[in-house]
């Protein structure tokens, strides 16, 4: 197999996917402000399969373009700057942030105050949060902020929605896909300013999210109604199953005050349509346009130390995290199939290095 590659997936079949050599890094030609990565390592997760789920809904695909037919899910890793025709991002410039799923890539970087941005122009249309490169020293949690950073910041940005909003007044919460790592970020946080969290998860994964330590109370997707849930109710949709959504929706009709959708990691075709259920209309949560917000009230630099101190914090109180490492394109390929497919195991963090 090649050691320069690039994974490219059918946008309108995710399970097919095709591996491509790339050229010799060295011999690959830069223009004025670009600058050639190295990629060292980045993780997947079912946060991928969503970027392709939603890739035309919500540009995803646009990211690191090909065509109509293939292309490529971004991931969340670090990379080195191999070369660079940009003075102030030499070689050597390790870098953490959106990336393709390939060993190389070029593209444009600009250096501003507050960091490194990807000025690429099919990019400067799509949400700034996802164009910002951060530099990074190698370190001992490198692996666990590769894995949960961009799903945390998701959770952490929710949490912070919905405390700005008195939680809609709701007693209890409730989290579809309850195993999955950003579901597991919100109950934390949830859980940690004393709200009560339910979380709703397959009879498969049942005793790890009863043992993790996230949540109130584990149930599983058939017992939803088996025991009353007292008061109102926010439901925070991680799975984008519609008979998950339609049976909350059913179960509490209008005890529930705020339907929120995130994620889609039961591989359908989205929450069941508005005018179709009880209840308050599902409201899709797009995390870009909160970080934009919060942004602009307190500043990147501030932001920024907010997020890290409370992954950090839960880093350190979440134990359950089993990084595994996978090289090359046929190993990326089976654990890609395996995360699409949902059997991945919640507590695995897969990571994967070009060879």
């Amino acid at each position: 197999m090649t050691q320069h590659w690039d994974f490219l997936i059918d946008r309108a079949d995710l399970a097919r996917v095709e591996v491509r050599p790339l050229p010799e890094p060295d011999s690959t030609v830069l223009a004025d402000g670009e600058v050639l990565l190295d990629v060292e390592r980045f993780a997947l997760t079912a946060n991928n399969i969503t970027y392709g789920v939603y890739g035309d809904r919500l540009g995803y695909w646009r990211f690191f373009p090909e065509d109509d037919t293939w292309g490529r899910i971004p991931v969340w890793g670090f990379a080195t700057v191999r070369r660079s025709t940009v003075e102030t991002i030499p070689v050597g410039t390790r870098l953490f942030g959106y990336l393709p799923m390939a060993s190389h890539w070029v593209t444009r970087l600009e250096r501003r105050p507050w960091g490194v941005v990807d000025v690429s122009p099919h990019r400067a249309e799509l949400p700034a949060a996802y164009n910002a490169l951060v530099e990074a020293a190698s370190g001992p949690l490198d692996d666990q902020i590769a894995l949960l950073r961009p799903l945390f910041l998701t959770a952490f940005l929710l949490d912070d929605y919905f405390a700005e909003n008195a939680d809609f007044g709701a007693q209890t919460f409730i989290l579809s896909s309850a195993s999955s790592k950003t579901a597991l970020g919100l109950g934390w946080l949830l859980a940690r300013r004393g709200v009560r969290v339910i979380g709703l998860t397959s009879a498969r994964n049942a005793a790890f999210v009863e043992g993790v330590g996230c949540y109130s109370e584990a149930r599983t997707y058939e017992a939803l109604a088996d025991r009353p849930i007292e008061g109102q109710v926010v439901f925070v949709d991680f799975a984008g199953a519609p008979e998950v959504v339609a049976a909350v929706h059913h179960t509490l009709g209008d005890r529930l005050v705020h339907s929120a959708v995130v994620g889609s990691t039961h591989q359908t075709d989205g929450p069941v349509g508005p005018g179709r259920l009880p209840g308050p209309r599902p409201t899709f949560f797009f995390a870009p346009d909160r970080l934009k917000l919060r942004s602009r009230d307190w500043g990147g630099e501030m932001l920024n130390s907010r997020i890290q101190t409370a992954l950090e914090a839960f880093i350190a109180a979440n134990g359950w995290l089993e990084v595994s490492t996978h090289a090359g394109p046929a190993a990326l390929e089976g654990v890609y199939q395996m995360v699409l497919s949902g059997q991945a195991r919640p507590e695995d963090g897969h990571m994967v290095t070009p060879g």
